[in-house]
């Protein structure tokens, strides 16, 4: 085994790629060994329900759970772009409203951070803007891990949230808009020029709420990249040193995407696609008043479970999204409640 050899680790690069690959293989036949074990025992069940044991209630949970793992599987299967297998680096802004918005903001930077979090992707805040009163006005995500670009895809767009709202003395209901905007972490091979000379470097403080934890001294990083404008900052960490390093991760990530996206642009001129998923498009409803549900406008799936969906459980719309993006099949009625 490559493994094994003492010349193994010498070369950490490569070692790690083998070592990340094994993991992915590991974890295949671990999930194919599970399918098997839970097939194998919903068999039992129904042998014991032929021989007259309730077991009506422990089928349907043991079904239940073949359907997650299957959705699962099927997901893995259906992350076949160029960058899907990357981590991602996820924008969340808010839109016109004020605090309303700037609170949905934070909302959705939570229900990110839940979704990682359930699924064991390390998540980092490199970038927050406290918003007046509450919430954020920007906020900056690096997702590690496997598969993450290729799932978050489908959070790219407006989201819109109908509440009584927190903030109103007279408690009425308002439609809120934030939006979610993901690129992928770039493999270290891919290569970027990136020259001094089109970079403006900028400093400055950290912003915080205040206290002991403010950061007194100028260890927040700003680059703008002049021939195209794009502008990334970093103040998660103390360091002025690291700030730079994660910095310079995104405007890579950036740029790549800058470039991929020209390309993409002259295909999609030529093409007829299913639905326009830039920046400003809305995508997804989550309304906690009248009623409750969250709804996909594209692949149409409803979930009564708002509090579910809000604590990051979002595997249902992820896995709906990508086999809509695959073959253009929706999951419910098409009907939408876009009243005020």
């Amino acid at each position: 085994m490559k493994i094994s050899a003492p010349e193994f680790w010498n070369n950490q690069e490569a070692s790690q790629k083998l070592m990340q690959e094994r993991k992915r293989l590991e974890s295949t036949v671990a999930q194919d060994a599970s399918v098997s074990s839970l097939v194998s025992d919903i068999d039992t069940l129904f042998e014991l329900g032929r021989e007259g044991e309730d077991v009506a209630a422990e089928v349907h949970r043991e079904i239940e759970k073949l359907r997650k793992m299957v959705d699962h599987l099927e997901t893995n299967m259906l992350l076949s772009g160029d960058n899907d297998h990357c981590g991602a680096i996820m924008n969340i802004h808010p839109g016109a409203g004020g605090t309303e918005s700037q609170d949905w903001a934070e909302m959705l930077l939570r229900m990110y951070l839940r979704w990682a979090e359930r699924n064991g992707f390390e998540a980092i805040v490199t970038d927050r803007l406290e918003g007046e009163g509450a919430g954020i006005k920007s906020a900056t995500i690096e997702i590690n891990g496997e598969n993450v670009y290729g799932q978050l895809q489908s959070e790219i767009g407006v989201h819109r949230l109908v509440r009584i709202s927190p903030f109103d003395a007279n408690a009425r209901r308002h439609t809120s808009f934030a939006s979610a905007f993901v690129i992928p972490q770039i493999d270290d091979d891919v290569k970027i020029e990136i020259k001094p000379e089109d970079l403006r470097i900028d400093v400055f403080r950290a912003s915080g709420a205040g206290g002991q934890h403010v950061n007194r001294t100028e260890s927040a990083v700003r680059f703008t990249h002049l021939p195209t404008g794009i502008v990334v900052q970093c103040q998660n960490e103390r360091s002025q040193h690291k700030n730079r390093a994660a910095a310079l991760k995104q405007l890579r990530a950036r740029l790549y995407e800058h470039e991929m996206e020209k390309r993409r642009a002259e295909e999609r001129r030529q093409e007829d696609a299913k639905a326009d998923i830039n920046f400003g498009s809305q995508i997804r409803s989550y309304v906690l008043a009248p009623y409750r549900m969250v709804k996909d406008l594209r692949t149409r799936l409803a979930i009564g479970d708002v509090d579910r969906v809000l604590d990051g459980d979002l595997d249902d719309l992820i896995h709906a999204w990508l086999v809509w993006r695959k073959t253009g099949r929706t999951f419910g009625d098409g009907k939408e409640d876009m009243s005020e």
